[in-house]
């Protein structure tokens, strides 16, 4: 007497939480679902409709615990094997889901939903054995593209979502695996996968104490995980040296600071961001050392792992411009100055603009042999000197080649004495005003009215009898 009220009651709850699953009020059918299961505890289909309550609100593990207690208590309930599959491929165990789908099969061999399902647990299996060689081949991109083929399949598995998570972080795609890794941690606290993932993100983004923390953390959580502890070593060692290299560095210690530098970027080759850093400020050190060719390809090194690095272009446009490679000069600033448009910046490409087009004109003080800093009489001494050299007079008997050489360095002589003679048109042709105007034709100097000009009149001076 008793049970059957038991049992009427148990299906009046079936019944109401069927009317609430039918209007998708998935909490209020599960509430029903499980008084019928309290009023009934040994009806397979009430297990069954709670299983499928609990997947479609995402809750595989506990629609799994739902589902097999189903079969347990009928075996030949179809529904119950089907659902089991699902939510086994669902948290990735596609193996298990197979077995599953088998067993429908066996029940109904042409159970299409069972025939499906089989196919995708394949598929499943095939894009893990894919995944696994192209990790080792550290083909990352190829990982998150199976990954992401089989999260279709099996959207709650969090080892899929960790491989993926890991391989956005080695591909540089930072708050991608951030975000996988803080969906996990969201339904999973204690997942020392995710953990270490976070870690990870935050390591290569050059944030090495917190990473730290989380390394610690994971391993709080899974005393041998490998990888974070791997991670964890490296990311202290890599701190240390760091600091001891910037130290050495701030004390004017520049050899132990290259060494300090160079062993840092020995520590961990997947570190781009903190790499970049160190090569930069080796970059530096070089640069303090004067080799400048060193310093301009440890800067190149720099921009190569990270190209969105302002500080290494500006470093080496700065030696590009200590070793009149203007050109290349010109290129960086124009990099740096599109990238983040200031006045600094903008002043920086101007120089270098002048500079590059002052060393395409004719060097006036190279002509005079003279240094840039040298005063009036060095000048007229080196006109002296030069302009006797040069003398068409002087090389009459040479070869009409020889001549016409002779008679160009002359000119040019003249043309540069003209110029820097001239306080006015000296200081214009050291600013490179001179470029920006036309008005300097240096067409109009008459070379031989100069040596004139300068050695007094027609008769003031004459090579013969010398």
């Amino acid at each position: 007497e008793f049970s059957f009220g038991r049992t009427e009651e148990a299906e009046s709850f079936k019944e109401q939480g069927n009317a609430y699953y039918a209007k998708k009020d998935y909490n209020e059918a599960y509430n029903y679902y499980t008084k019928a299961i309290d009023a009934c505890p040994n009806n397979a289909s009430y297990y069954g409709n709670r299983a499928a309550t609990l997947m479609m609100l995402g809750k595989f593990r506990e629609a799994l615990g739902d589902a097999q207690q189903s079969v347990r208590l009928d075996d030949t309930f179809v529904r119950g094997h089907v659902r089991e599959g699902k939510c086994h491929l669902s948290l990735g165990n596609a193996m298990a889901a197979s077995r599953c789908f088998q067993r429908v099969l066996e029940l109904d061999r042409t159970n299409p939903q069972a025939q499906q399902e089989l196919k995708n647990a394949s598929a499943v299996l095939e894009y893990e054995r894919i995944a696994e060689i192209d990790f080792e081949k550290r083909d990352f991109r190829k990982v998150v593209f199976c990954m992401d083929r089989a999260l279709e399949f099996a959207p709650a598995c969090h080892r899929f979502k960790i491989l993926k998570a890991e391989c956005l972080a080695l591909l540089g795609r930072y708050p991608e695996a951030q975000s996988v890794a803080s969906d996990i941690l969201r339904m999973d606290s204690t997942n020392a996968d995710a953990l270490y993932v976070r870690g990870l993100c935050l390591y290569y983004e050059d944030c090495i104490e917190k990473a730290v923390q989380f390394f610690i953390q994971a391993l709080r959580m899974a005393p041998d995980h490998e990888k974070a502890c791997l991670a964890c070593r490296n990311a202290k060692a890599l701190k240390a040296k760091k600091e001891d290299g910037n130290k050495a560095f701030k004390e004017g210690n520049y050899k132990l600071a290259y060494e300090l530098y160079t062993e840092a970027l020995g520590i961990d080759p997947n570190n781009i961001k903190t790499n970049a850093k160190l090569y930069c400020n080796r970059g530096t050190v070089n640069s303090k050392l004067r080799k400048l060719e060193d310093a301009i390809d440890d800067c190149t090194k720099a921009i190569k792992l990270d190209d969105t690095y302002i500080k290494a272009y500006l470093r080496r446009a700065q030696c590009y411009m200590d070793t009149e490679q203007y050109e290349d000069a010109v290129r960086d600033y124009e990099k740096v100055y599109q990238t983040e448009k200031t006045k600094e910046h903008k002043q920086f490409l101007k120089n270098a603009q002048v500079e590059l087009k002052k060393s395409k004109r004719k060097d006036y003080y190279k002509i005079l042999g003279v240094n840039k800093n040298a005063s009036e009489d060095e000048i007229k001494k080196a006109y002296r000197k030069r302009a006797l050299m040069h003398h068409p007079d002087r090389h009459s008997g040479a070869s009409a080649e020889i001549q016409k050489e002779e008679e160009k360095k002359f000119k040019e002589v003249g043309e540069a004495f003209t110029i820097l003679s001239d306080p006015k048109k000296k200081a214009r042709y050291d600013s490179g005003q001179d470029l920006e105007e036309d008005g300097m034709n240096m067409a109009d100097f008459d070379a031989n009215n100069i040596f004139k000009a300068f050695f007094g009149g027609p008769g003031g001076f004459s090579f013969e009898g010398k």
